[in-house]
């Protein structure tokens, strides 16, 4: 260990004994290397001292015994490395202490990614908003992540179905292992069952080895299946076994695998509605319905659109190492008067565009530009005289802001005067 100390990058400090190296255990040392023949203990008895105090120090030792034994059953007791002496023990030496040294270094990244990982999916931090429809999410989420009950996920296209999966994973007792997602949407049809089930080597052309599918690589963790409804019956059926039995054989195969997951799914359809039109099977349905959560559009947030359009504009900003840049007060009122059909992905790419198009230190109205109406969209206006517009518009907010006639009037820009006049005329109900 002589030439260790000579090294600037380490620390080393020398004992003669077991029972000094024991009572120095409290300098919390990153690795101990031990003489197997010490004058006062034998060196199993004091790896085992060692590990008493902190299992995690790396142990390696060195013996002039080339008994296999002995070696065999210290690297069983858990010890890092066992070193016979000959000439080349102190390269040997060195080289085991770099190997400790860079698996030391891992396992601090890998903690602290963990950490990371866990901040990321604090649902309260990581889920941008203060609404009430939010706040109830919320609750459903804590609701979910402390049970391994299935969770259905409702909500249009947009609003962030996936983010809150990966919040009810990372919050729960299975964060340690895998979240794998699948988009039932996305999957040509003759590959999903491949994607789901996995195959073994030549079930059909181009399997030239074993593949695990997403049953598989969820095994401990939790599977999210997005868009479930777009999922054919006869493999509704498939899937409703497997969440039964929790088995399955992969394509092409018969061994049975036994897997344990936790199942979240999601649609922007209504499944009961399925199931009524036939397209979605009851049975399984009911089986996956577990947890309802409802993820509220964008539109019926209030205040969190501009919560979430600050967010978007400090991360693009930094991002691109740009300015910080604010809203002004006719570009809040055009975003919030804005119904988003997009949801937050919508929003998103709104806020980013309009950092580009800002010339100044503040984002104007003129620099945000809102997607054209759809052709869905564009029926709302025929047939109607313009009073009926505006009354259905009034409606609309009055619904989104909760009844408040107040936040209405400022947001539309009208004297809430005459919101009032309407509801007395019937015009609107409240």
């Amino acid at each position: 260990m002589y030439h260790l100390a000579l090294n600037p990058d380490y620390e080393v400090h020398l004992f003669i004994s077991g029972a000094e190296c024991l009572i120095n255990l409290h300098l919390q040392p990153d690795i101990i290397s031990i003489d197997y023949s010490l004058p006062d203990i034998k060196g199993d008895v004091l790896y085992m001292k060692i590990k008493e105090h902190n299992e995690n120090i790396p142990v390696i030792f060195t013996s002039s015994q080339q008994d296999v034994k002995i070696a065999v059953n210290l690297l069983k007791l858990g010890i890092y490395d066992y070193l016979v002496k000959d000439d080349n023990t102190k390269d040997l030496l060195w080289n085991s202490i770099l190997k400790a040294r860079e698996r030391d270094d891992l396992k601090t990244e890998i903690e602290s990614l963990k950490k990371e990982l866990g901040v990321k999916y604090n649902f309260k931090t990581s889920i941008i908003g203060q609404s009430a429809p939010l706040l109830k999410v919320f609750e459903r989420i804590e609701k979910a992540a402390v049970t391994n009950i299935n969770v259905s996920i409702n909500g249009e296209t947009g609003t962030g179905k996936e983010v809150v999966a990966k919040a009810i994973h990372y919050n729960s007792a299975r964060n340690k292992f895998p979240f794998i997602a699948i988009n039932m949407a996305a999957i040509p049809k003759e590959l999903v069952e491949s994607e789901l089930f996995g195959y073994e080597k030549g079930a059909f052309t181009g399997a030239v080895t074993r593949k695990a599918g997403k049953f598989e690589e969820a095994n401990n963790g939790t599977l999210f299946l997005d868009e479930i409804a777009e999922m054919d019956l006869n493999l509704q059926s498939k899937i409703l076994r497997i969440i039964q039995e929790r088995e399955f054989s992969r394509v092409g195969g018969n061994e049975v695998v036994k897997v344990n997951f936790r199942l979240i799914i999601a649609s922007h359809k209504n499944l009961l509605d399925e199931v009524h039109k036939g397209n979605f099977r009851e049975d399984l349905y009911y089986r996956i319905n577990g947890l309802p959560l409802d993820l509220p559009p964008l539109r019926e947030r209030g205040n969190d659109i501009l919560l979430l359009a600050k967010h978007f504009v400090d991360e693009f900003c930094n991002d691109n190492k740009l300015k910080k840049l604010n809203f002004t007060s006719k570009a809040s009122k055009a975003l919030l008067a804005y119904s988003f059909p997009g949801n937050v992905r919508e929003l998103k790419s709104i806020v980013e565009l309009a950092v580009v198009m800002s010339n100044g230190s503040e984002i104007e109205e003129d620099d945000i530009q809102f997607s054209p109406p759809r052709k869905n969209d564009l029926a709302f206006y025929h047939d109607k005289k313009m009073k009926d517009h505006i009354a259905d518009i009034i409606t609309m907010y009055l619904k989104k802001y909760n009844k408040d006639v107040l936040k209405t009037a400022e947001v539309l820009d009208i004297g809430k005067s005459t919101i009032y006049k309407m509801i007395k005329n019937g015009e609107i109900e409240l």
